[in-house]
């Protein structure tokens, strides 16, 4: 069983994960997206929502263990991506989102034993991190280039 203070550096650094995700940048009317096909734009909006709502229940679980959200978000430090192509960004996002899996994975290595519902929501974080990847690397429609 993980000590509380365990649970809380886990959850701590999920959560400084996905608020210094470069896919909080991904959102409509962002300059990477204008020239994504309709179909890509919309998967890309959904990791940027999913990525919100990731943060928001992390800051929850972080609230009920007795934690402190910190006051000022992290401030992603990929905020030079602004100037190119989605074509050249996708595989950036891909790793991004490689290192995300690597650290729910590692988190909940590192808590095993922990409340259940705590492992349940970086489960299902972890799974939707999985699913967003897929469609990363999936590659493109031939008909409809990035």
């Amino acid at each position: 069983m993980p000590t509380p203070a365990a649970v809380l550096d886990a959850l701590y650094g999920l959560l400084e994960a996905e608020e210094g995700s470069i896919f909080r940048f991904m959102h409509d009317g962002s300059p990477y997206l204008t020239q994504a096909t309709v179909e890509t734009r919309r998967q890309i909006e959904a990791m940027n929502q999913a990525s919100h709502q990731h943060a928001g229940e992390l800051a929850e679980l972080i609230t009920r263990q007795n934690g402190l959200i910190p006051t000022a978000p992290v401030q992603p430090a990929d905020q030079y991506l602004s100037y190119l192509s989605l074509k050249f960004l996708l595989p950036k996002l891909a790793e991004a989102r490689r290192r995300t899996i690597e650290r729910y994975e590692n988190a909940l290595r590192a808590i095993k034993g922990a409340d259940p519902e705590i492992i349940e929501v970086l489960e299902r974080h972890l799974a939707a991190h999985r699913a967003d990847l897929d469609i990363l690397v999936k590659p493109p429609d031939a008909s409809h280039p990035v």
